[in-house]
């Protein structure tokens, strides 16, 4: 087990053990409010976009459930007629950066979850670890009405209108300490100043949204038989709380399953899908960006890969409150 796997692990499991990081969160701390103060004093500049911006982020390292959501939202901005397009760092990918990601683009060069985006999409979108540039990239190429920038809340170096910040309640804030002793990127207080939209499948908050699970589908070409929950799986997952996978499997009726976690954006080989025995594989959809290039280069492999698409469902007060900050921006919806 890696290190990063295995703090990841004790921040899940909420370890006791954790404390003896306190001093690196001491000087993570430090470093964060030091750079935060130089932005405020102007010695730092901050990039404005000639369009609004909206970040959509999380105060926590690991999976909120960001993704889904920003997909649905880019569904929701074309039914309406806005024209948006999407900047994100490409974490995982190896560039050269700034990148336009398309159909045609993979994991390996511009991140799995880029892919992931546009493949559901169809958005405009590029990346790169320069988000000016990246805009600059971006606009050179689109006339759009708003910009997403995916992930990036810590990014003081882009000024933004628009702020959501998705807030996971199966993880919480864990020990509410920062990295690395909790897996916090900003303290708690962080939450007062945007848009906080709770997920979660009860729900404190008029803003909230929710996973809902689609019939699982296969990434090969094997023929096999119709999907089966009582089949016995190997669960691969390689997302940042894979106890969220493991429960929507539980709420899906798959109870028999042997779970196989990999780090968040893991690049998979093809030894990692092979078991001992027959029985099929399920995974997240995140990662099926990953695995069907695999499965490309491997076209002997005839395991059956089972992927379970999720869509983002919002509350009706997250659309309200939407409306409200696009309508400031001089942003009308059809």
């Amino acid at each position: 087990m890696s290190i990063a796997q295995l703090i990841q692990d004790a921040w899940n499991n909420q370890a006791k053990w954790l404390i003896v990081l306190r001093p690196l969160s001491w000087i993570y701390r430090a470093g964060f409010l030091l750079n935060k103060k130089l932005y405020q004093m102007g010695i730092k500049s901050s990039y404005q976009a000639p369009v609004p911006v909206m970040v959509i982020g999380n105060i926590t390292v690991g999976g909120s459930g960001k993704t889904p959501l920003l997909i649905q939202l880019v569904n929701y901005f074309h039914s309406q007629n806005v024209r948006v397009g999407v900047i994100s760092r490409g974490y995982g990918g190896k560039g050269p950066f700034p990148a336009y990601v398309d159909l045609e683009s993979v994991p390996d060069i511009v991140g799995d979850e880029p892919c992931l985006i546009v493949q559901s999409t169809g958005v405009p979108m590029v990346v790169g670890s320069n988000r000016q540039r990246s805009i600059e990239y971006l606009l050179s190429r689109h006339e759009l009405d708003l910009i997403i920038s995916d992930d990036g809340l810590q990014h003081l170096a882009l000024e933004r209108q628009i702020e959501w910040i998705v807030l996971d309640q199966n993880r919480g804030l864990g020990n509410q300490k920062l990295l690395p002793e909790g897996y916090l990127r900003e303290p708690p207080s962080r939450l007062n100043t945007g848009t906080v939209i709770e997920h979660a499948a009860e729900p404190g908050s008029a803003l909230n949204m929710h996973l809902e699970v689609a019939t699982p589908y296969l990434l090969n070409a094997v023929e096999g038989t119709p999907f089966n929950p009582a089949d016995n799986f190997y669960a691969v997952v390689g997302i940042g709380f894979p106890q969220r996978f493991y429960k929507t499997l539980d709420s899906m009726g798959i109870y028999q399953f042997q779970g196989h976690e990999f780090p968040d954006h893991y690049d998979y080989e093809i030894t990692d899908l092979q078991f001992e025995d027959g029985n099929p594989i399920i995974t997240t959809e995140k990662d099926a960006v990953k695995l069907l290039p695999l499965l490309k280069q491997n076209p002997d492999f005839k395991r059956e890969i089972w992927v379970v698409p999720v869509e983002a469902v919002l509350s009706p007060g997250c659309y309200e409150v939407l409306h409200q900050q696009l309508q400031q921006l001089g942003i009308q919806i059809s």
